[in-house]
């Protein structure tokens, strides 16, 4: 605990000084005031007198931060097609669809699957090949970046580009560059010459990133429209908790006034509401008088009474 103290107070030094310094004081006052021969961070008499210990980069795990490098990506790019399609996140969606370009990646994927599902709130992870053909790839020239690099070459690179097939632009992405003959001539492009883009395929959404792409089963079921209002139903009762000053802990009895839709919901998903919301009774109910709250879930009006159990 004490050689944490002390490696803090270097720490924040740079943007709480002050509190740094006090810190590092307290920790190492008492030891110079002995008498005792210090060869180390002890004998200085100010924090901002010391070095930081050089960084051992043998303990850096570059593995672990290419993982979650990764599921920053795919996390980030599912919430924006949420975002696009107005499908709110506590709405539960059913498949992200992700084509692998080399094994490897895939295996990086299933390591943080778990994180990824929990992030986005979608049930699975599937995986496609190359040339599955379900999703389908467009190449488009940058010519910022074509026109310093061919010159007076590049309408001629353009069509090379344009005339690209799906196959070619899987070897652009997994390779890096392609390589193509027009007028006698080879021309080589990088990925940074070319935007690829991925056509929407009818039910879901697609986005690119370089060389990641996913595509997001955007259809609502049934199933999971029910599921979405149990989850909506949970937030409301939490709010209404917090409003009336409940611990955390306080398990509570509710009673929620009768809609058809959002009946069904509850019904089914009973077990999960009463888990997360720590509900000894819920019950469903005709009409609701006495102290009880309004509540708006969507284009659903209801009446919600909480009761402190105990």
């Amino acid at each position: 605990m004490f050689e944490c103290l002390l490696t803090l107070s270097k720490l924040i030094s740079p943007f709480a000084p002050f509190f740094a310094d006090w810190l590092f004081k307290n920790l190492t006052d008492g030891l110079r005031n002995s008498g005792k021969k210090l060869d180390s961070d002890f004998a200085f008499a100010s924090v901002h007198l010391t070095y930081l210990k050089a960084a051992d980069e043998s303990l850096i795990n570059k593995d672990l931060e290419e993982r979650m490098s990764l599921a920053q990506d795919i996390s980030s790019m599912v919430l924006s097609l949420r975002k696009k399609s107005k499908i709110r996140v506590r709405q539960p969606l059913n498949k992200i669809l992700i084509p692998i370009l080399e094994e490897r990646t895939k295996t990086r994927i299933e390591a943080i699957k778990s994180l990824i599902l929990s992030e986005v709130n979608v049930k699975e992870i599937s995986y496609i090949g190359e040339d599955s053909g379900i999703l389908v790839k467009k190449v488009k020239p940058d010519f910022k970046k074509l026109g310093p690099k061919f010159g007076p070459q590049m309408k001629t690179v353009q069509q090379g580009i344009l005339a690209m097939n799906q196959k070619d632009i899987a070897t652009l992405e997994r390779e890096g560059t392609f390589s193509f003959q027009l007028n006698d001539e080879n021309f080589t492009i990088q990925t940074e010459d070319v935007e690829i883009v991925s056509e929407d395929i009818p039910g879901w959404l697609v986005s690119s990133n370089g060389r990641l792409t996913v595509a997001l089963d955007v259809t609502l079921t049934e199933d999971l429209l029910q599921e979405g209002l149990a989850r909506e139903l949970v937030n409301r009762i939490q709010n209404l908790r917090k409003n009336k000053g409940l611990d955390v802990t306080d398990h509570i009895t509710v009673k929620i006034q009768d809609h058809a839709e959002l009946g069904h919901a509850v019904h089914r998903f009973k077990d999960y509401i009463c888990n997360e919301i720590l509900a000894d009774h819920l019950e469903v109910t005709e009409s609701l008088n006495g102290d009880s709250e309004s509540v708006e879930i969507e284009d659903i009006t209801t009446k919600i009474a909480i009761q402190k159990n105990g």
